[in-house]
């Protein structure tokens, strides 16, 4: 049996939710129209992924730096909110797993915000949410910790899925919870366009015998608004903030499709789910491979 999976290299809005979510329900509705039945959206693609080459100047007190997060804190999701019903509808309208990143915020106490990645199942149901669990250096002035309480599997009639964030992917023991909970599409949203990615994204799919979905922005400079509050540091950047390098890899770390650079496009792979028990034959993680006396 094989299963078609699709992952969304695209650009935001930035700072602009309700125009960003409305493009992610119209490329959730063409992935969904090519058969897919997992769609992976990249890195809080709502509404903004501040990058290290502009962002280190946010940690400064200045009323620029305070403007941003207002503009971030308002462009923000609620978890669930009127946004994630619309993302579920459009879920449910391309019959589809969705798994998207956001910037997550609490309008009931307003204050701290979350990179999280939301899961919307195909009935159009908010199926969870995970928050990241470590901003990575810069990151930190931006995003609180996750509690790490919202790990576990989702289960679809395909398979089970999961995912983690960015740079905890590189945590082994958040790893080692996706492969314990039996994780077969392994979903990755990053802000890393490197070519180390790539190889870490191989390399993970084959330890986990799962296929990996790694989504990625593609972000210039002039698709920012003219009245970007950090417009001195933005005008320093290099034109291409984030270039890409979406793909999807197979339980033996294959490559099926991408790294695509330097372009919006949604990448596709039909995925024998055969490979999975194959793979894990010969190397399961979370099985025979698997020696929790060695844990300290």
């Amino acid at each position: 049996m094989a299963v078609r999976v699709a992952v969304v290299q695209a650009t935001p809005v930035v700072l602009d939710a309700e125009a960003t979510v409305a493009k992610a329900c119209d490329l959730i509705s063409e992935a969904g129209g090519a058969g897919a039945r997992l769609i992976a959206l990249p890195e809080v693609f709502v509404a903004l992924y501040p990058s290290s080459v502009w962002a280190h100047a946010s940690a400064r007190f200045g009323s620029d730096a305070s403007e941003l997060h207002r503009r971030l804190w308002a462009n923000s999701l609620d978890v669930p909110g009127p946004l994630t019903e619309r993302l579920g509808a459009a879920a449910r309208r391309a019959n589809a797993w969705v798994a998207i990143g956001v910037n997550e915020r609490d309008s009931s106490r307003p204050g701290t915000l979350w990179n999280t990645l939301v899961w919307l199942s195909p009935d159009g149901r908010l199926a969870g949410r995970h928050r990241k669990l470590m901003p990575t250096l810069h990151e930190r002035v931006f995003w609180g910790q996750g509690a790490g309480d919202d790990l576990g599997a989702h289960e679809a009639d395909f398979g089970r899925l999961g995912g983690l964030i960015c740079w905890e992917n590189f945590m082994p023991e958040a790893r080692q919870r996706l492969h314990r909970e039996g994780v077969d599409f392994y979903v990755a949203p990053t802000a890393d366009d490197r070519d180390i990615w790539v190889a870490a994204m191989r390399t993970f799919a084959f330890e986990a015998g799962a296929f990996v979905l790694s989504a990625v922005q593609y972000l210039r400079r002039d698709d920012f608004p003219d009245d970007f509050p950090l417009a001195e540091e933005l005008a320093g950047c290099p034109e291409e903030l984030l270039q890409g390098a979406s793909l999807i890899a197979d339980p033996w770390g294959n490559l099926l499709a991408g790294p695509v650079s330097g372009r919006e496009e949604i990448l596709y792979a039909d995925c024998d789910l055969g490979a999975i028990i194959a793979a894990r034959r010969v190397f399961d993680t979370g099985g025979h491979y698997r020696r929790p006396e060695l844990e300290l």
